[in-house]
C-alpha cells in the first residue's frame, strides 16, 4: 500500500516513514509544499492530511489530486505518530 503524508513536523519525517514501513507501506511525506506538489503525488492508496500543520494551499492542492485519483483521505489534526499509527491500523483493519 502506498501512503502520501501532508503536513506534519520537519523532525517526525523520519519517524513517519518508519511507521509506514512497519505497516508494510510505501510512504511519501510533504511537509512543505514544493513547487511542483501535484506531479509528485502521484496516485496513493491513502492520502493522509494532518490538518494542524498544513497551509490551505497544500491542502486544496492534496485534495484536488486525491479527487482526481480517487484516492482515500483521512484528516487528522494531530501530527503525532500514535496518530498516524491509529489511522493505519484502523485502515488494515477493514
Amino acid at each position: 500500500m502506498s501512503v502520501v503524508i501532508i503536513g506534519g513536523h520537519d523532525r517526525m519525517v523520519s519517524r513517519y516513514k518508519k511507521i509506514c514501513k512497519d505497516h508494510n507501506c510505501k510512504a511519501k511525506v510533504f511537509t512543505q509544499m514544493p513547487g511542483n506538489m501535484k506531479g509528485q503525488i502521484g496516485s496513493p492508496d491513502l492520502l493522509v492530511l494532518f490538518t494542524n500543520t498544513v497551509s490551505h494551499k497544500m491542502v486544496r492542492c492534496a485534495l484536488s489530486e486525491a479527487e482526481r485519483n480517487n484516492t482515500e483521505v483521512v484528516r487528522c489534526h494531530t501530527s503525532s505518530g500514535t496518530a498516524l499509527e491509529e489511522i493505519l491500523n484502523k485502515r488494515a483493519a477493514s
